[in-house]
């Protein structure tokens, strides 16, 4: 027929889930049969192709335009198909990058309806119209063949006997061929199935013995369809043989995409040839096909196709522009990251269409071929005859009957008897070609006059032997002949394999046959059946032997001689016979199990109830079996070599001790030598004697100042910490830059520690001098260490200076030879040199948690106490926390029997002599004032004791003043306090000098411990006695779950002294937590950041910088003296404003967006062009001390887009703007707040006008960017009375500009949006800002303290180091630590504080109970002055015992306040708000007043430092309080006013200068992100009677006041941290208004109530935590009384 072209369609698929998750964009369009790309780059570079089909395939198939795999099939499979039956040769390819859809387009999914591809279709198909015929004269045959072709060699997949690689020949009349390749005929659609299934399955096998995959190879399926006509007339057969080639070609892919290396390289460059070349043949068969037959000799040139360069473009070479009609499926991907793949892929499928095939009907090809090919032999042999080698044939055809030989050689062999046979034949031209061809053609005969009976029967015996041959293998083929697996015979016995790998067990199958079953090796003198490989494997290594007897079959095992085996764990040296379930192990490797199907059945119909053994037996099961067999303990012998090797360190290690001990002794001599060298050579000149000085006479008052002056100096260390710091950083940083270039993963860092209960300094860090110091010392000892982090073995040490300084020694020489050794030894030496290396040292296995402290002052009563302690690390983390019982028992108690889960031990006897604890004492005294606060004495904190107290209070004056120990032996005689103290003993009859006296302490549970400490256990001692500690067996931990349960008790007696009861008076136990740290990796060194002290998990907004202020043009540098003692503090509220003029020439305020989330913040909306104003609004308290004067500067500059600014660079673009106005002003009426009606609010206010575009910048002179924003730092310098230097206030402003025809509205907000009430948008268009401002004296400039903070320290910070560059901007830290390091000792003293406040609550509480309940064996051992007594008010002279325990319940709540209320630096303010939620500076609770009634008791009562509550309600008689009982007295408002009417408005010219005195400094608060509650709250406005109801919210230290929910602007704010919160129910009462409490500051009082109850409390825990807790406390105290009464 005519030529015809390739039909070539394209298929797009949808979205996979890799493109879905890259949010991938659909770049193919298809209308019609055309099919458009749009380039995902440019939008308008689109290219559009035509093609026979186009099916769009991306959507689902609901869409209409879907294609659907039936459409595609009826396109093209039908067409194809009907071809075939036409006669014509057809082939259909699918080509695209991988994943593009090939294979379901050509395969689909079998299993699932509708998604049949189109091979399955067609084949099916196929059949159903053979089935359909009804002509008699008509018959088919259908004969299949499967090969691959990887790395340009071809395998056949169905024969398993042509394991090699097939040769591809070409034959003249035939064309290119593959040799040997096997064909099978089916007979039905489940045969193709079949086959083509076991030839995947062998392909697959195959691959994985090869190392290949499926995605390695091309795949082509060929059927070859015959249709014979018989016709009857003339007694003649004809035949049209049509071949269906399917062709599955490999996906192209990119070698630097799929990383490939090696072998998978070289597979894919041989796809990509393959693939390539196709490209190629398609492109030169286009041009032939489209080209001009004008010169016809150059085009004979230019045409050759290189079919040869592949094996793939070969083969197919008829398909591909020859006799066939061929198809083509492009398949596509439509994601926009494939772009140029998918683009490939269409101009691929575009030059195909242009090839032209010259498709032929085949009719009777097989005559037709049979006389071409009998002419081809009779050219051959006359060719011989000419050449004289005709008896070479005739001897052949004698030998071999015409049929076909495989080789030369082998034609050789059989003409042996022909001496000159091989000489002839080499010496005559074209001989051997000639041969070789005509066996080939002969081979070709002979399979063209093969009968079909001959192929049926060639293909069953195929099938046979790959049964065999899968079946030698251990692999199994179920009966129907389809499905390749490991199945169990129900008949057969076999063996399965067992494998360490579950996974791998039971994978292979081994049959035992009838008669003799032999195992050995492959390359055996005999055939083996079963054969194996591995060590311990003989040639012939055993035989198994299976027969039949009257008992049923039997199956016998008989090793060979010396071979190696074992059946059930015993060595099997004779025959046996096997049971089914045995195991056998053959050599040392391999494990399999006996299964006897039958036997095993007859077994369980025997025994229908025998249990099914608990142990599965499987590969572990024989191991162990077999070893328990042998005799050999595994345990015994680990024992064994731990001993061993212990031994061998033990003897290493005393070797290095004596070798270390003989160096000391050297160098101790020669130092010895060398000092009398000095003293000879130098001697010792007499010093002159002084001058005696001059006593000078103190008075009482004086020394004391001095001892607490002296002691507080001697104490402040830190400055000449800095100094090692700054001093030592040189150090510090060559070290790291040493560990970065030799790639050691060692970073050094300073750190500072300090030697506290909760961080004691090791020895090895602590100075030589520091035994000698340590008596005379009275405060903590503060070192700076190095802090080593090894990220290698993921560790933490820490090294002195001194060895930092040694190790560095070493780190440089092995800098030095890092020069000559190459990298590679290096590197391999590495793990060697480690134990030798400076960067590292030994690491323990258990690391040190934390701390907790047990105090056992319950042990004086007794009654028994659970703690739930916090433990604590050196830094001031609580890690978790450990519960531990004590209790005091009798000496001949028995311990209860607790169960299985609690470890008990015997009870230890520990001896307390006086001695050692008086030294102890003295050692530790400066621990408790190390950990007292800063700045307050010794003297301050103690207690006088010896006065009575109530039983409310706590049980002892000892037990609870515990943070300090005597000062000196004449405090310790002083006479009151041995009242109690001898009260105390008298009545402790258990705890008599000299008495036994045993307790129980009993570790119960730890929780909350981190999992990165794998195993935990827990070890406690006195703190006197480290060398005597009782440890708790090691429990694993991880994380979750129920706490750990230790539950270990410890009996310890001990014999009763003086320093024993002491003891557990004012002494703890110390618990000590340990675990396996698990290695957790660190931070690089080249991104080491100061991490904050708080790490906060929670994800906060973004929050403005706190910028520095910008420089001033105008004023000149001055020098900044140094600031004395604060004088006051003053809160400041700053309302930033940008004003634009409007067309009716007024100043209006610009919007300002406040959706930040965060209070003091929001972004002005500007318009661009417009003339601009700056205005600033300062709000504080009225007060003397702070007043404003003049405006000194405004500057504004550090324009940027970004948040933070670079403060390093000198900023060109600042601006200084020209002052308008300043001055005092009256508040506007939504600034005005109930606070301003009794004492009104200073309001002062200046503006500046602001010319943008004076700054020069392209930010400001143009439209913002959509998404970008546009900051500015803005500083006022403003002078104030008082003060020798202006103030300055500083705030970055946010800003974004529109165009100037730009509308802009207020935004709206969710909280604006849903919240009540009205609220104009002018009033929100502006910024707040918070700031604190300190007067501070100025200080003496000739102190030896100023001196000292003047003087000029060496910072070897800044000293270039070789290598530096390589940390990328790590630097050492410096001051930043000190302050840290401050911080981390209060966090500890402040736990430790807590942690005893508990503890004698708890013990209160236990006695309070214990007392209610009537245990008088109880009261008799407790002091008078500690039990609750209601004969205190009967008798007169117990009056003055009653009022002495008032006075110490006093003494005692102020220190408790004192301990338990402090304020953080406002450094660590925004990172530390949740942690400082119950702490807030300098809070109390008033106490009660001298009545010691119960009741007042359990009541706060009201304070008097709020008069101004009380005034506003002094015009109603019912609510007039009682008279104020406090010393402090509120300024009167009256003045205030007074002086602020008489301040003028121009900024007060007219004030007679004052001498300026103190240093101001402004400081702009960062604001929380942490809301502790928020909501409305009635608040009482002075003068009236009435309620004002505000919006409020508390970010603790402050409290922010909205006129509504709506507000966005601060109108007021009460700074917590200087207030104090009151709550009293009398004072309720008294007023008559339920649910309040008051808030007094130092200027105002206001009283605030609340909706309910609940809303009251909630508010009060807001406001201050430790008072609503107390409140809590007291109310179920109270409750709890009320039950019991």
């Amino acid at each position: 027929m005519a030529g015809a072209s390739v039909k070539v369609a394209v298929r797009v698929r949808p979205f996979n889930s890799r493109e879905t998750d890259k949010e991938s964009k659909c770049i193919i369009q298809m209308s019609g049969n055309t099919t458009t790309i749009i380039n995902p780059k440019q939008a308008k570079d689109n290219k559009s192709f035509n093609f026979d089909y186009s099916y769009w395939s991306h959507t689902t198939p609901e869409d209409v335009n879907f294609a659907s795999q039936m459409r595609v099939y009826k396109d093209i499979g039908e067409e194809m198909l009907l071809h075939a039956f036409e006669g014509y040769n057809v082939c259909i390819f699918a080509y695209g990058q991988t994943g593009a859809g090939k294979s379901y387009t050509m395969m689909g999914k079998q299993d699932v309806k509708d998604q049949q591809g189109i091979i399955p279709l067609l084949c099916e198909d196929l059949f159903t119209k053979i089935s359909d015929n009804t002509d008699n004269s008509l018959s088919y045959s259908v004969e299949v063949s499967y090969m691959e072709i990887y790395c340009e060699r071809v395998r056949d997949l169905l024969n398993p006997k042509n394991k090699g690689n097939l040769r591809v020949r070409e034959h003249p009349l035939m064309g290119p061929y593959v040799e040997d390749l096997s064909k099978l005929a089916v007979t039905s659609y489940n045969d193709i199935q079949d086959l083509m299934d076991s030839g995947n399955k062998a392909r697959t096998v195959a691959a994985t013995n090869m190392n290949e995959t499926s995605s390695r190879s091309h795949a082509v399926f060929n059927i070859i369809f015959t249709q014979k006509r018989f016709d009857a007339e003339t007694d003649n057969t004809s035949e049209k043989v049509s071949k269906i080639s399917l062709v599955d070609l490999a996906g192209s892919e990119r070698a630097d995409s799929t990383g490939a290396k090696g072998t998978r390289l070289k597979e894919g460059a041989n796809i990509n040839k393959s693939l390539t070349t196709l490209g190629k043949v398609i492109s030169a068969l286009a041009e032939v096909d489209s080209g001009p037959n004008k010169n016809k000799k150059k085009k004979k040139v230019e045409s050759f196709i290189p079919y040869r360069d592949s094996v793939l473009t070969w083969l197919l070479r008829e398909n591909l522009g020859g006799n066939s009609r061929t198809a083509m499926v492009a398949a596509l991907s439509p994601a926009d990251i494939n772009y140029d793949e998918t683009l490939s892929t269409l101009r691929y499928a575009d030059r195909a269409k242009q090839i032209r095939c010259n498709a032929v009907i085949n009719e009777d090809p097989n005559n037709r071929l049979v006389r071409e090919l009998k002419e081809e032999v009779s050219r051959l042999k006359d060719l011989l005859f000419a050449q004289g080698l005709g008896d070479i044939i005739e001897m052949t055809n004698a030998m071999t009957g015409m049929s076909p030989s495989p080789s030369l050689s082998a034609l050789s062999s059989r003409a042996g008897s022909i001496a000159s046979l091989h000489d002839r034949i080499m010496f005559s031209p074209g001989s051997e070609e000639a041969i070789e061809r005509l066996k080939e053609t002969e081979k070709i005969i002979a399979e063209l006059n093969e009968t079909w009976e001959e192929k049926l029967r060639r293909t069953e015996a195929i099938r046979m032997e790959r049964e065999a041959l899968l079946a030698e293998m251990g692999v199994a083929i179920r009966e129907d002949g389809g499905t390749v697996g490991v199945f169990s015979p129900k008949k057969t016995p076999h063996l399965v394999n067992l494998n360490e790998d579950p996974l791998m067990s039971e994978c292979l199958l081994y049959y035992i046959k009838e008669g003799i079953t032999r195992v050995g090796r492959l390359d055996a003198s005999s055939r083996q059946d079963i054969v194996l490989s591995g060590h311990f494997i003989q040639d012939e290594h055993c035989t198994f032997t299976r027969s039949s007897g009257p008992s049923g079959e039997t199956v016998v095992l008989e090793p060979c001689d010396g071979a190696e085996m074992y059946v059930n764990g015993k060595r099997v040296t004779e025959p046996t016979v096997l049971k089914s379930g045995n195991r056998i192990i053959l050599g040392k490797s391999h494990v399999f199990r006996f299964n006897h199907p039958e036997q095993a059945r007859a077994e369980r119909e025997r025994t229908p109830c025998t249990e099914t053994p608990a142990e599965p037996v499987d590969w572990a099961f024989a191991q162990r079996e077999l070893l328990e067999k042998q005799g050999i303990d595994m345990k015994q012998e680990m024992e064994q070599r731990l001993q061993e090797l212990e031994d061998q360190y033990r003897k290493e290690r005393e070797e290095v001790n004596n070798l270390l001990e003989q160096q000391r002794l050297d160098y101790e001599s020669k130092l010895e030598a060398l000092q009398k060298q000095v003293a000879r050579r130098y001697p010792e000149v007499p010093e002159e004697e002084e001058e005696p000085e001059e006593t000078v006479q103190w008075t009482e008052k004086e020394r004391e100042l001095a001892v607490w002056s002296f002691r507080k100096w001697r104490g402040y260390q830190f400055t000449s910490l800095r100094d090692q710091l700054w001093g030592n950083a040189i150090f510090l940083k060559e070290a790291n830059a040493i560990s970065v270039e030799l790639k050691k993963k060692v970073q050094f860092q300073f750190v500072l520690l300090t030697d506290t209960l909760y961080s004691p300094l090791p020895p090895d860090l602590l100075p030589p001098e520091a035994s000698q110091d340590r008596e005379n010392r009275h405060f903590p000892r503060t070192i700076v260490a190095v802090e080593v982090q090894d990220q290698k073995n993921g560790a933490t040490h820490f090294w002195t200076l001194e060895k930092l300084r040694q190790r560095l020694d070493l780190m440089r020489e092995m800098y030095d030879r890092a020069a000559d050794v190459p990298n590679n030894t290096t590197e391999e030496g590495e793990s060697v040199m480690t134990r030798g290396d400076p960067f590292y040292d030994r690491f323990p296995w258990f690391r040190l948690v934390g701390r907790a402290f047990v105090y056992l002052s319950n042990l004086l009563y007794p009654v028994p106490l659970v703690h739930r302690v916090a433990i604590v690390n050196e830094k001031g983390w609580v890690k978790g926390f450990l519960r531990v019982a004590v209790q005091a028992i009798s000496a001949d108690e028995e311990a209860p029997d607790y169960g299985s889960g609690v470890r008990q031990s015997g009870t230890a006897k520990i001896s307390f002599e006086d001695q050692q604890y008086e030294k102890f004492q003295s050692e530790s005294c400066s621990v408790g004032v190390g950990l007292s606060r800063t700045g307050i004495s010794q003297e301050e904190l103690r207690i006088v004791e010896g006065q009575g107290q109530n039983a409310e209070m706590c049980p002892s004056a000892d037990e609870v003043n515990n943070n300090t120990c005597a000062a000196g032996a004449d405090e310790l005689e002083i006479p009151a306090k041995a009242g109690p103290d001898a009260a105390l003993d008298a009545t402790l009859e258990h705890l008599k000098i000299g008495n036994i006296f045993t307790f129980r302490v009993t570790v119960m549970q730890a929780s909350s411990i981190s999992a990165e400490y794998a195993d935990i256990f827990c070890q406690f001692n006195f703190i006197h006695r480290h060398d005597e500690a009782f440890s708790t067996e090691p429990l694993k931990n991880t994380g979750r779950g129920p706490p750990l349960g230790f539950y270990h008790v410890q009996n310890i007696a001990v014999e009763v002294t003086k320093s024993f009861v002491d003891y557990i008076k004012t002494q703890p136990i110390v618990f000590e937590v340990f675990g396996h740290y698990q290695k957790q990796p660190f931070l690089p060194l080249c991104k080491d950041v100061i991490s904050p002290l708080h790490p906060c998990k929670r994800q906060f907004p973004q929050v403005m910088p706190l910028s520095k202020p910008v420089p001033a043009t105008k004023l000149k540098a001055m020098t900044r003296p140094q600031a004395g003692p604060c004088h006051c503090k003053y809160d400041l509220m700053v309302f930033f404003e940008i004003c634009e003029l409007e067309a009716n020439g007024d100043y209006i305020p610009a919007v300002v967006d406040h959706r930040g989330g965060l209070p003091c913040q929001g972004t002005f909306l500007l318009h661009q062009g417009l003339q601009r104003r700056i205005a600033v609004t300062i709000v504080h308290e009225s007060a003397g001390d702070i007043g404003w004067s003049d405006v000194r500067e405004l500057v504004v500059g550090r324009l940027r887009s970004t948040l933070e600014a670079d403060e390093t660079i000198i900023d060109p673009n600042i601006l200084s703007l020209n002052i308008l106005s300043a001055g005092y002003v009256k508040p506007l009426q939504d600034d005005r707040q109930f606070l301003d009606s009794d004492m009104p609010r200073t309001f002062y206010r200046f503006e500046a006008a602001w010319d943008s575009s004076m700054h020069n910048s392209l930010l400001l002179n143009r439209v913002t960017p959509y998404g970008e924003k546009i900051y500015m730092t803005l500083s006022a310098y403003l002078e104030m009375e008082n003060c020798s230097q202006p103030a300055v206030i500083t705030k970055d402003i946010c800003m974004v500009f529109y165009s100037r025809d730009t509308k802009l509205s207020a935004s709206r907000s969710i909280r604006n949006l849903f919240g009540t009430g009205s609220l104009r948008a002018a009033d929100g268009n502006r910024v707040t800002g918070v700031y604190e401002a300190s007067l501070c004296h100025l200080a003496d400039a000739g102190s030896p303290g100023m001196q000292r903070r003047r003087r000029r320290v060496l910072d070897t910070s800044v000293a270039y180091v070789r290598g530096e560059e390589n940390l990328a901007g790590w630097r050492p830290r410096s001051d930043s630590l000190i302050l840290e390091h401050q911080w981390e000792l209060e966090k500890l003293s402040l736990l430790q504080d807590v942690e005893k406040t508990k503890h004698f609550l708890l013990l209160k509480e236990k006695l309070e109970s214990t007392l209610l309940a009537g245990q008088e064996s109880l009261q008799a051992c407790i002091p008078e002055d500690l039990s609750e007594s209601t004969e205190v008010a009967e008798a007169d002279q117990e009056v003055t015992a009653s009022e002495i325990t008032t006075e110490r319940q006093r003494e005692l709540a102020a220190k408790c306040l004192r301990l338990l209320t402090h304020s953080f630096n406002r450094e660590y303010g925004h990172v530390c708000v949740s942690a400082s939620e119950s702490k807030i500076s300098e809070m109390s609770v008033t106490l009660p007043g001298d009545s010691p009634s119960i009741s007042a008791l359990n009541t706060i009562a009201p304070s008097s430092t709020c008069p101004s509550l009380v005034e506003g309600c002094a015009n109603n008689t019912e609510l007039k309080p009682p008279a104020p009982r406090s010393r402090a007295v509120s300024p009167s408002p009256e003045t205030q006013q007074d002086a602020l009417d008489k301040k003028p408005m121009n900024g007060g010219s007219d004030v007679k200068p004052r001498i300026r005195k103190y240093m101001p400094e402004i400081q702009e608060i960062r604001v929380s992100p942490i809301v502790s509650k928020k909501g409305y709250i009635h608040f009482l406005e002075p003068h009236t009677n009435g309620w004002v109801k505000r919006y409020v919210v508390v970010r603790r230290p402050y409290v922010y006041i909205y006129n509504s929910e709506r507000d966005t602007v601060e109108r007021a704010i009460l700074n917590l941290s200087s207030a104090q919160v009151e709550y009293s129910e009398d004072q309720q009462a008294m007023l008559k208004t339920p649910n309040t409490f008051a808030v007094c500051t130092e200027h105002r009082g206001i009283l605030l109530q609340a909706t309910n109850d609940k809303e009251m409390h909630d508010w009060l825990y807001a406001f201050n935590p430790l008072l609503a807790g107390t409140i809590r406390s007291k109310l179920s105290r109270r409750r709890a009384g009320q039950m019991r009464i």
